[in-house]
């Protein structure tokens, strides 16, 4: 009798964990996926990325402020929070920086494929 029931149960937990996976894959879409050579479009979402870090970064600060400012208010709790903000603190810094990095380099080999495309184009017109 508990075989019927695990049977008849399992299609529907197949089901929750295929659309569960499912909806994995399609949030996890990386900067890869733009068009091959878009760099000014993976350049766009490093700089999105860039933002997005930058104001997590502040609220942080924000709170690591407030707690120095008033670290009696927070009790034994404190310490975590300061522990956990300034993990967080160096964790954005560096995901900030990554960030920016990689958008710089993004914007770079996108002027320089427009460099070689317009340099292709001249060529072109003056063959003419």
């Amino acid at each position: 009798m508990k075989a019927l029931k695990l049977s008849s149960q399992l299609p529907l937990a197949a089901f929750i964990a295929l659309v569960f996976f499912a909806q994995i894959n399609s949030v996890s879409a990386s900067p890869t996926d733009a068009v091959s050579g878009d760099h000014d479009a993976v350049a766009r979402h490093y700089e999105n990325l860039a933002n997005d870090a930058k104001t997590r970064l502040q609220e942080n600060r924000a709170i690591l402020a407030e707690y120095e400012a008033h670290p009696y208010y927070y009790g034994r709790q404190g310490q975590d929070l300061l522990s956990h903000t300034t993990a967080n603190i160096r964790e954005y810094e560096k995901a900030l920086q990554e960030n920016l990095s990689n958008a710089d380099l993004h914007k770079r080999m996108a002027a320089e494929s427009n460099h070689r495309v317009n340099k292709a184009a001249i060529n072109s017109n003056h063959k003419l």
